[in-house]
């Protein structure tokens, strides 16, 4: 679709017009749910300093630039209002600029179509700029705070404290999410992401896939060659995969041999392409003594309806008939 302006469709009802006209700010959004497609008007991309229609027209844009700290809460407010649950869509929150400052902005939107089941079908808004309101708050605070001298001076004594509590609690919670042999993510955090992840995909309509890997018949290079070398296998086999993800999706370790990725944004098909490379790239494994060290794949694709469960259950579903088809193989 092009990125110049849409011109407003026949048929567009004067209720809808004069809530378009009581929406005009800072700047405009238009999306439209069915197709993904969101328009951003000029002076939105101006307000945050980027040039005019150079980021993507979709909701992986809006997502992208609000402040890691206001992102639950944002996604919590804007899904009660899009399941009726809230009856307006109006919160404040931090945007990110091209220059990488964030700048305060009111958001409200409305709901101007729905589909025949009840979800949305297009939803109009508004983003304004409130940055001068709210430096103008945080600058009279700290002026307060000067003011009282040794307080201040202990809130900064305490503040430095929590700092050095918050590093060590997040370096913690680092160690608690990630498999202390390969370094991937453990089943805690492959579990968290899916949970996140599954509900992405039902509230954006995005695909989503996972593929479970387990590897074939390792049992016997734990028992002829030691786990000392079954653990160093176990290392290489996560640096291949690293490799072949790129960066892209969370690898996780899910059980001794087993193994799965998240692939967010990822249809079946391509989800698959991934656990063919996966395989390519095992084959380049040198074998340990006799054994070579293959793996089995189940691919499986996010439906309406999914949970954390029941995705898992079908991806280990997929990797059964995968060993059952011979091992080394790729099963949907």
């Amino acid at each position: 679709m092009s990125q110049a302006a849409k011109p407003i469709p026949a048929g567009f009802t004067e209720q809808q017009l004069h809530t378009l006209f009581e929406l005009i700010s800072d700047g405009i959004w238009d999306w439209d749910a069915n197709s993904g497609y969101v328009y951003r008007n000029p002076g939105w991309y101006a307000m945050l300093g980027y040039p005019s229609h150079s980021l993507d027209n979709s909701v992986l844009t809006w997502e992208s630039v609000i402040h890691p700290q206001d992102y639950p809460r944002v996604m919590a407010h804007f899904e009660a209002y899009i399941t009726q649950r809230n009856e307006r869509y109006r919160i404040e929150y931090r945007c990110r600029c091209q220059d990488g400052s964030y700048l305060w902005v009111e958001d409200s939107g409305h709901i101007i179509a729905r589909n025949a089941d009840g979800s949305v079908a297009r939803m109009l808004g508004a983003h304004r700029n409130i940055d001068a309101g709210k430096r103008l708050v945080e600058e009279l605070e700290q002026r307060n705070q000067s003011l009282e001298g040794q307080v201040a001076e202990r809130t900064r004594e305490l503040s430095w404290v929590n700092q050095q509590l918050q590093r060590q609690l997040d370096e913690n919670r680092e160690l608690a999410e990630r498999d202390a042999l390969t370094r991937t993510a453990n089943r805690y955090r492959l579990e968290k992401t899916l949970q996140q992840e599954c509900e992405r995909a039902r509230r954006f309509r995005e695909p989503l896939a996972l593929i479970a890997m387990d590897l074939d018949d390792f049992k016997p290079i734990n028992d002829l060659h030691g786990h000392a070398r079954g653990d160093a296998a176990l290392i290489e086999v996560t640096e291949r995969i690293r490799q072949c993800l790129g960066g892209r999706g969370l690898l996780a370790r899910w059980g001794g041999d087993e193994f799965a990725v998240v692939l967010p944004r990822t249809s079946l098909e391509q989800a698959c392409e991934v656990a063919s490379a996966i395989r390519t790239a095992m084959a380049a494994i040198e074998p340990i003594g006799t054994c070579r060290l293959t793996m089995s794949y189940g691919v499986v694709q996010w439906r309406e309806g999914d949970d954390v469960g029941g995705l898992l259950a079908r991806a280990d579903q997929a990797l059964y008939r995968a060993k059952a088809d011979g091992k080394n193989t790729v099963a949907e």
